[in-house]
Order: C-alpha cells, then sequence, then structure tokens
C-alpha cells in the first residue's frame, strides 16, 4: 500500500487548497529551493525513511518535500494538533509522503500518531518539542538502534534531551538546531515577535497600542515579543527569574518586575519560558477585568488553566478565545487554549525566516545521516560550517555583498606575537 492508503488525515479532497498554500510559501523560500536543487543532483537520502514531527502548515511542508526530493521516504506527524492544517497534510499525502495527523486531534490520538509514525521504522528523526524522541525512548526501546540520529527544532525539545543525555539515556545522536547562531538571532527573535503578535491581533482584533504587554521570560522569544509589542505602541513589562537577563532587559528600555506586581497592570500577558505553571493562581487573582493571556512556548502548560478555571469551565466568545469568568466577576481570555498563540491561532513564523531554520534543518539532518553512526549519542550544536553557509546563502538571495579578511588580517588573527 501507498501513502493515500496507510495516512490517517482529515480529507484528502482538501489537497488542492493545500498544494496552492505550499506553493506561495515555495516561491518564497529561496534557501530551500537551492537545497532541494542540490539534493536532487546529490540524492544524499537515497534508501532512507525521514521520520519528521513538526508543526504541519505550508513551510514545513515544503521542508518535508525537499527532503523527499533527496530520495528518502518521508513521514509527517504533528507536535502540535491545533497548528495542524489538514489541507496542507492531504496535499503532503497526494505527494506521495505518509502522514498521520488532523486538526484537532485529542491526546489519545496525538499519540497513537506518533507511534503510527514510529511504526514505519525510520532511520533519522526531525522533532519539534521532544514528543517524537521521547516516546521512542520510553514504549520503542527495541527501535533505538535502528535510528542513525535526528535534529530537534525546540528550545523545549533540547531541554528534554539534554535531561535524557545526562541520564545517559539518550541513544542516539541529536543536533540541537534551535540553538544555531542564525536559528536563536533570526527565527527566535524576529519570527516569535512578528508571529506572535500577529496571532494575537488577528484573534483578538483589539489594539496594541497604549496598553500594557507583560512578557515573561526574556530569552531569544521572548526579546523578540518584546520588541514587537513595543514597536506596536505598548508599554512593555518583562518577568525574569535569571538576572542577567533582567538587567539586559531593563538596558532595553523595559521594566522589569515580579509577575504578580506586572498581572495587576497587564492588558496582555505573553508566556515564553518553556516552564510549567508560570502563570499561576497569585497571578490570576491579581489581573484585572479584560486581561488577555497567551502563550508562546511550547506546551499548554505555561498557563495554569485549572487556577483561570476554578470558578467555573469556560465559554468560547470568538474563535480561538476562551472566557474565564472570575468568582469577583473579572473576565480573563486565554488565546488558543493556551497553545502555541502564532501556531495555533495564527500561520507561525513569516516564510522567509522559516527558510532560514529550514535550511538549517535539511543541512543538519544531511549531516546527521552522512557522519550519526560515528557520532557519540548526545546532543550536538549545529556545526558552524552549515550556521555560515545558511547565512551566505540568505545574502545571496538578498543580493548583499560583504567584505573578506586579507591574508594578512588573518594571519594577525591567527598568531599570539602581535609584534
Amino acid at each position: 500500500m501507498g501513502s493515500k492508503e496507510e495516512s490517517q488525515i482529515r480529507d484528502l479532497a482538501l489537497a488542492p487548497e493545500g498544494r496552492r498554500k505550499i506553493d506561495w510559501a515555495a516561491a518564497h523560500m529561496p534557501l530551500l529551493n537551492t537545497l532541494r536543487e542540490r539534493f536532487e543532483k546529490d540524492v544524499p537520502f537515497r534508501g532512507l525513511k525521514i521520520g519528521i514531527c513538526l508543526h504541519l502548515e505550508a513551510k514545513t511542508a515544503y521542508l518535508a518535500e525537499v527532503i523527499q526530493a533527496g530520495g528518502a521516504e518521508v513521514t509527517v506527524a504533528a507536535s502540535n494538533p491545533l497548528s495542524t492544517q489538514d489541507d496542507v497534510v492531504a496535499a503532503l499525502v497526494d505527494k506521495g509522503i505518509y502522514a498521520f495527523a488532523r486538526h484537532g486531534a485529542d491526546d489519545a490520538e496525538y499519540g497513537a500518531h506518533l507511534r503510527a509514525l514510529l511504526d514505519r521504522h525510520p532511520d533519522a528523526l526531525i522533532d519539534d518539542g521532544g514528543d517524537l524522541v521521547g516516546t521512542l525512548h520510553r514504549e520503542r526501546p527495541e527501535q533505538l538502534p535502528e535510528i542513525i540520529g535526528g535534529c530537534e527544532e525546540t528550545t523545549t525539545g533540547i531541554l528534554r534531551l539534554r535531561a535524557l543525555e545526562r541520564e545517559g539515556a539518550l541513544a542516539f545522536p541529536m543536533i540541537a538546531v534551535n540553538d544555531a547562531y542564525c536559528k536563536y538571532l533570526f527565527d527566535n527573535r524576529y519570527g516569535t515577535g512578528q508571529s506572535v503578535w500577529d496571532g494575537i491581533m488577528r484573534t483578538t482584533n483589539l489594539v496594541v497600542a497604549g496598553k500594557t504587554a507583560v512578557v515573561v521570560g526574556y530569552g531569544w522569544c521572548g526579546k523578540g515579543v518584546a520588541m514587537r509589542a513595543k514597536g506596536l505602541g505598548a508599554r512593555v513589562v518583562v518577568c525574569e527569574v535569571n538576572p542577567i537577563k533582567a538587567i539586559e532587559a531593563i538596558m532595553d528600555g523595559f521594566a522589569v518586575m515580579p509577575l504578580v506586581e506586572a498581572s495587576r497592570e497587564a492588558d496582555f500577558v505573553i508566556t515564553v519560558t518553556g516552564n510549567r505553571g508560570v502563570v499561576g493562581k497569585e497571578a490570576v487573582a491579581e489581573m484585572k477585568d479584560g486581561a488577555v493571556l497567551c502563550n508562546a512556548g511550547h506546551f499548554d502548560v505555561e498557563i495554569d488553566k485549572e487556577a483561570l478555571g476554578e470558578a467555573g469551565p469556560p465559554r468560547e466568545v470568538r474563535r480561538n478565545v476562551q472566557e474565564y469568568r472570575q468568582r469577583d466577576g473579572r473576565r480573563l481570555y486565554l488565546l488558543a487554549e493556551g497553545r502555541l498563540v502564532n501556531l495555533a491561532a495564527g500561520d507561525g513564523h513569516p516564510v522567509e525566516v522559516m527558510d532560514m531554520t529550514f535550511a538549517l534543518q535539511a543541512l543538519s539532518l544531511r549531516r546527521i545521516v552522512e557522519q550519526g553512526r560515528q557520532w557519540e549519542p548526545r546532543v550536538y550544536p549545529v556545526p558552524e560550517d552549515i550556521d555560515r553557509e545558511v547565512a551566505k546563502l540568505r545574502l545571496a538571495t538578498l543580493g548583499v555583498r560583504i567584505d573578506r579578511l586579507t591574508e594578512q588580517q588573518e594571519r594577525y588573527l591567527r598568531s599570539w606575537n602581535l609584534e
């Protein structure tokens, strides 16, 4: 049987609309187009099965097709059911890619989709958040020797991989794509910053200028969210647990205070930490009527939904907007059920930004399948030559040239003796 018979998706008839979305993305992804030409010539994934667990929308779909063009049999599953676009998934299946995903899948179905992907016995993986790798280690130890290695997309996933590594349980090498210089500078900062506010604004249709935006977490994603909030005219408050990042936020021009204090002023609260229970009972108790809460971290655990719903279950007042009525009558609004607001309530990062990230993914995957059998099972940074190659490709697509060091300058930098 082929992908159309074995895949578990919403409706194959949606494929034409999904194809239009993928084609639009592909037209604005010059780096992936360049790599596709290389892969079609070199066929680096010939004979390999590649399992991909990512947010299944047009940009990730094109990455899957580029890897398929390199000779791989590709299987995809969703890393987040609320960001899955059923028409895009159908278009992938129509192209011969195996898919196990549908929008709105419950937890049981989500887990079943991950297991169905593993049933196809992939040789290498691309993961987003660590669920695929985690399921493999917990439930399929007999398959671990089959895996050459893989790549991880997110901060949350890398934290989980490093926990596995510390326990001596990680069974194969993984490249931490999220930590590439090109990834956190551009994807995490500019991509997250733009897409989070796009998701918030299209979901609420509320003005941002003149309001107070509380950004919880000042990592690279938090920096992007805060920067874009400032650009939209908001007053920005940052909440942090890291004193160095707190000082950085102050010197970037933002107010810094504990979350409970910031909650009293917040019109928007955006969590960007990768941790659980960040917005809890104390903060909820201080929030003013009409405050909007959303999450830009990976899983829907950063905002305590039990604390929000102590007075009763929410009601949907607008698509992707749940109203939690408090005992004192205050109304607090949670976007996208606390899942990634930029993907569950929007289209995710801009196409051109993800072009760079997915170029990192594609080249890192190639490096893994070519060399991974010789590597120790641990978490590796993206090789510097790959990071620099992606930056050079991006500059070339922009028509930008830069200077080069002279031989004398290179010798000077290599020397300890500066006489």
